[in-house]
């Protein structure tokens, strides 16, 4: 059993609460916050035993043996230092950081205290997502041609959320293009050789809606559009030489169908739900232990990192950017 604590109480970490209640293997054992009324709130709502008044405290906490960080973007690597540093093991939110060499400082940290640390794209460890890349490898739908992603929402506006905060690295292509990112890789089954982004900046400075297009070794290429300020879609297509693969809720998978369409018609292949955030979990715990391979290690970490940081620069210069 790893006990985990949470470091903040930022609403996305409720999803791991939910997904610590329905695994065996790990459980939510503390709770730390700037603001102890704050954390002694969330723990009397989700039924976390230990309360802690600041996150120097919670990374203390000799009950802690792993920490789930849902901070701010700018926070992500500074705060996944200082818990491995404290002996714990990491779980980071995505994206864990669009420079490659801050991404490198936080795996050679976890190196050196002799700890696990994983980007959380939950939606690598739901069943669709491996049936996906089995039916792509399997060679049902040919040569993978394009590559289409999508991933937008609305609804936030203003300036003061923290998605949209230029010094908190805000912006839609790191809160979900890198979705999108993570997708293209997956499916291209590499790493790009050259992008090309462009962004609408908004109000806050930072970009609120991306659109992009990658190219990938074999001549695959892929396209994606993400926002903060566009009707919520979220949408995966893979195309290939003999047919294709459509998955209308690839990231959270709240009904598992991939449609595979061919020329003799659709085939809908079906999974059971699973909770992605408990899997997640369940893989850190297990890696931690000796028991398992972690699924998303450095070289995932740095792709995504070397991919943001070229759509970013190409979005910023108007130029494509090779890799």
């Amino acid at each position: 059993m790893t006990r985990w604590g949470i470091l903040s109480t930022a609403r996305i970490a409720e999803r791991i609460v939910e997904g610590a209640r329905l695994s065996q293997d790990a459980q939510i054992v503390a709770v730390g916050s700037r603001d102890l009324t704050r954390a002694h709130a969330y723990a009397s709502e989700h039924g976390i035993p230990r309360v802690h008044g600041s996150y120097e405290d919670l990374l203390a906490d000799p009950e802690v043996d792993a920490v789930y960080i849902p901070l701010p973007n700018s926070m992500h690597v500074p705060w996944a230092v200082r818990a491995l540093e404290a002996g714990k093991h990491v779980l980071c939110e995505k994206p864990l950081s669009r420079t490659p060499a801050r991404v490198d400082e936080a795996f050679d940290a976890a190196e050196r205290a002799g700890r696990v640390l994983m980007e959380a794209f939950m939606w690598r460890f739901h069943p669709q997502t491996d049936e996906l890349v089995r039916v792509v490898r399997s060679g049902a739908i040919g040569d993978v041609r394009v590559v289409r992603t999508a991933f937008g929402f609305g609804g936030i506006g203003g300036t003061e959320n923290v998605r949209l905060q230029t010094a908190l690295g805000g912006g839609a292509l790191m809160d979900v293009g890198c979705y999108c990112v993570s997708g293209s890789r997956l499916a291209a089954g590499a790493e790009p050789v050259r992008v090309y982004g462009s962004a609408w900046y908004g109000p806050s400075g930072t970009d609120w809606v991306f659109t992009a297009s990658l190219r990938f070794p074999g001549d695959v290429l892929a396209t994606f559009d993400c926002g903060t300020a566009l009707p919520n879609r979220d949408e995966l297509e893979v195309v290939g030489s003999e047919g294709s693969l459509f998955l209308d809720d690839p990231w959270h998978a709240g009904t598992p169908v991939i449609e595979l369409r061919r020329e003799g018609g659709v085939e809908r292949i079906e999974h059971e739900p699973a909770n992605s955030y408990r899997l997640e979990l369940e893989n850190v715990g297990a890696a931690a232990a000796g028991e398992a391979e972690l699924l998303l290690g450095r070289d995932d970490a740095m792709g995504q990192a070397r991919t943001l940081e070229a759509l970013h620069r190409s979005a910023q210069s108007g130029e494509p950017v090779s890799l």
